[in-house]
C-alpha cells in the first residue's frame, strides 16, 4: 500500500512529545498521520479533512477527549480509540459509553496500539479505511477528492485557475499534457472565462504562478515539469 492511499489517522494529544512519537511510529508502520494539539485544533482539522480513525487522549486542557468523542459521535462515524492514564474499569466503560470504539490505558506498548488500530480498521468498511486520495509534493499534500492543498495543518490557498490546473494534472500524473489540452480543459472546467483561452502564453503564466506555491525552487521545478516543445507534467513523490 502506498502512502497516498494509506489509512489516514488523526492523533489528538496535548503532549507534544507523545504526539511526535506516535506520529513517527505510525508513519513508519504505513499510515498517513495528522496531529492535533487539542480538541479545538482537532475540530478544525475534521472540518477540512476525512480520517480513517481518530486516536485521542482523554485528559486534555479545555474540552476533554470524552466530551469531544460524545459530540463527534453525533455527527460522524469515524472510529475513535481513546488513550488515557486512567485505566480503571469504570473509566473504560465511560469511554465506550461516550462512543469510543476502543480504550487503551497509558502507559502502553506501541505494538499494542498498532494491533488495536489495525483491529478497528478491519471492522470498518474498506472505503472508510482508505480516506481521501492524496498526492504528495514534498511537504505539501493535495487532496484529490476535495481539490485542496495542505502544508502540514495549514491550507495552501489556490486561485480558481490554479485549482483547476491541479485537478487536471492530478487526474493524469506522470503524463505530458500539451498547452492546447490545458487550454481546452480549462475552458470546460471554467466556462465563460477568457483569460486562459488567450493562448500558450497565458498557460505559461498560470503554470509559473502555481509553481511558486508548490515548488521549493520554482526556477528549477521538481514536481510540475516542463517537457520542452510539448507541455507539462506533474510528477508527485
Amino acid at each position: 500500500m502506498t502512502l497516498a492511499n494509506a489509512p489516514h489517522l488523526l492523533i489528538v494529544d496535548d503532549d507534544e512529545r507523545i504526539r511526535t512519537l506516535l506520529q513517527k511510529f505510525l508513519i513508519r508502520n504505513g499510515f498517513l498521520v495528522t496531529a492535533a494539539r487539542d480538541a479545538a485544533h482537532a475540530r478544525k482539522l475534521l472540518t477540512a479533512l476525512e480520517f480513517s480513525l481518530i486516536v485521542m487522549d482523554v485528559m486534555m486542557p479545555g474540552e476533554d477527549g470524552l466530551s469531544l468523542t460524545r459530540d463527534l459521535r453525533r455527527k460522524i462515524a469515524t472510529p475513535i480509540l481513546l488513550l488515557t492514564a486512567r485505566g480503571e474499569t469504570r473509566d473504560r466503560i465511560e469511554g465506550l459509553e461516550a462512543g469510543a470504539d476502543d480504550y487503551l490505558a497509558k502507559p502502553f506498548e506501541p505494538k499494542e496500539l498498532l494491533l488495536r488500530i489495525n483491529a478497528i480498521l478491519r471492522r470498518v468498511p474498506q472505503e472508510a479505511q482508505t480516506g481521501p486520495k492524496y498526492l504528495h509534493l514534498g511537504a505539501l499534500r493535495y487532496d484529490q477528492d476535495r481539490g485542496e492543498m495542505w502544508s502540514g495543518d495549514e491550507p495552501v490557498r489556490l486561485t480558481a485557475t490554479e485549482g483547476a490546473l491541479m485537478r487536471i494534472f492530478a487526474a493524469r500524473t506522470g503524463e505530458v499534457i500539451s498547452r492546447a489540452e490545458l487550454i481546452d480543459e480549462l475552458g470546460r472546467d471554467r466556462p465563460g472565462t477568457s483569460e486562459e483561452g488567450a493562448g500558450d502564453r497565458a498557460i505559461d503564466v498560470q503554470i509559473t504562478r502555481l509553481r511558486r506555491k508548490i515548488e521549493p525552487d520554482p526556477r528549477e521545478p521538481r514536481y510540475l515539469q516542463t517537457v520542452r516543445g510539448i507541455g507539462y507534467l506533474l510528477a508527485p513523490d
